[in-house]
Order: structure tokens, then sequence, then C-alpha cells
């Protein structure tokens, strides 16, 4: 997804009935100094277990990096015995090449889960060569969170905490805005395009539009209005977003009726980054098996 750059005016002033979705305190999470390590491997556990190290993009708002802790807290939660760790690309302790060096060093091998919804510059560049910079460490990157019906899940029960009903769902007046951060590359248009349309098909064939916060067009705004032009003035923003932060901020800001918060540590959202860990093991496995034929 596209860096986390400023976007251009100041933040428009979030309504009372956003400011819930927009805000919401995060409950404090475990303590993420050092490593951020939140499920060490036990005493007995299987050694050969590559180590988890979901990746995110790092953000200046604090709520942030708490509610990845505690999703990942929810992933070990979900694996016990898995060494789930936490680095982000940039922004926030650990800094990956860190936390990559410190899995060198203890001869570790691992695997690269992405907190990131679609392909963009960070999946296809940051993390590849984050990783050609530890060359002591087995390691590879899993698949971004994309386009999955657990995605979809977690997504249309955060849009049904914030309001969004069955009914809503069959009303022609109707429409929701899918926010997320936007990226250059067309590869991440296509698969925020796809999540659009399977979120669409999980409310009922409510019309989803897929909006991004900076980069790439349309803008929420835009997309509002583009729903609006379409007799659809009931518009729910879908907040695409793994954490709170500035884009999902103003997103939510933009929201003509509800705005739901970002996925967190929404239990669906812990199942998707297991299943991409999973994913990139079987991925390993085959390529290693091909190697001695």
């Amino acid at each position: 997804m596209a860096p986390t750059a400023p976007a251009r005016g100041g933040a428009a002033p979030l309504r009372p009935a956003l400011a819930r979705a927009a805000a919401t305190p995060v409950p404090a999470g475990p303590s993420l100094g050092g490593a951020a390590s939140f499920r060490p491997a036990r005493a007995g556990a299987a050694p050969t277990a590559p180590v988890l190290v979901a990746v995110g993009h790092g953000s200046r708002d604090p709520r942030a990096r708490a509610t990845l802790g505690r999703l990942l807290e929810r992933v070990g939660d979900l694996r016990p015995g898995l060494d789930v760790r936490l680095a982000h690309i940039e922004l926030n302790t650990p800094l990956l090449d860190a936390a990559l060096a410190e899995l060198a060093a203890e001869g570790r091998e691992a695997v690269l889960v992405p907190l990131l919804l679609a392909p963009g510059y960070h999946v296809t560049h940051d993390l590849p060569a984050a990783l050609a910079a530890a060359p002591g460490l087995r390691a590879r990157v899993a698949g971004p969170l994309g386009a999955h019906p657990l995605l979809v899940e977690g997504l249309a029960d955060r849009l049904a905490q914030a309001g969004w009903t069955p009914e809503d769902g069959a009303s022609r007046a109707a429409g929701v805005v899918l926010a997320s951060a936007g990226s250059r590359d067309p590869r991440s248009g296509a698969e925020l395009r796809r999540i659009a349309t399977l979120l669409g098909e999980r409310l009922g064939g409510v019309p989803v539009v897929a909006a991004y916060a900076s980069a790439t067009a349309p803008t929420v705004p835009d997309a509002v209005r583009a729903l609006a032009a379409r007799g659809r003035h009931r518009v729910a923003v879908a907040s695409c977003f793994t954490a709170p932060g500035l884009f999902a901020t103003r997103a939510a800001a933009h929201a003509p009726w509800i705005a739901s918060a970002p996925l967190g540590a929404h239990p669906a959202l812990a199942r998707l980054v297991l299943h991409r860990y999973d994913a990139a093991l079987r991925a390993t496995t085959r390529e290693r098996e091909l190697a001695t034929v």
C-alpha cells in the first residue's frame, strides 16, 4: 500500500456519530517493547516451526501499534506455541530490518505476513528488499491479506457493529464505500475492487464502491457522490484498514451516514493471518520437494 504521506488540507472534523467509529479508544495491549514477541515458542514446542512475523506499515497514531498487538495476541491464542512477532516498515519499533537481524542471530526461520490489504510497493519491493538485506535468514513473504472470505467477514461484522442491518442490504437507498489507503500499483486497485465485490455480495447485493485516501482515485467523497448519483443516499463507509490511523480517521469523516471501525483484532482477521502463514509454508514445502526431484 502507499506510504502514509499526509493528505492535502486539514482533516475534516468528525461528526459525533462518526467519532465513535474513527476514534474509539483501543484497550491497552501487551507491552510492545523489545522484539515485540507475542507468543514466544514454549518449552517443548516444535522448534522447527518458522516464526510468524506480522509486518505492519507503522503509524504515528499510538492506537495503531496497540491494536496490532491485540491482533497478534489473538493469533497466538489460535496457535499455541507458535512464535508470533510484530515488525513495522516505518515509524514504529521494532523496525523490520532489526527484527530480521534478530531472527538471523537466533538461527530461526520466518514467514513474513504483511498486514496490508493488497499488493503494492511495500509488498512487492520493501519486504523482499528487507529479506535480501538479511542473507543469513531463511524466510519468505506470504501474500497480503487480500480478497478473502475471512476479510469480508470482518468488514461486514464491523459494519454491523456500526449500525448496518439486513434491511439496509435490501434497501434501494443504501450503498457502501470501501475505504482503503490506496496505491499506484494497478494490482492493488484490482484487489480492492474484488474485495468490494465480495462485500457487496455478503451484504445482499448492495453496491460497494472502492475508494482511497491517497495515491489514486476515486476518493471517498467522489465515491459517495457516485453512489448518490445512482439514488444511493444512505451511504456507509467500510473501513478497510487493519488499524486506526490518519487515513482511517479521514475516511470516516466523509461518511454521510455511518462509518465502521478498522478491522483491528477481529477474530476473522486473526484467522486470515494464520491462513496466509500456512499457505506460505505449504508453498515452501512444495518448492523444497521439487528441488529434491
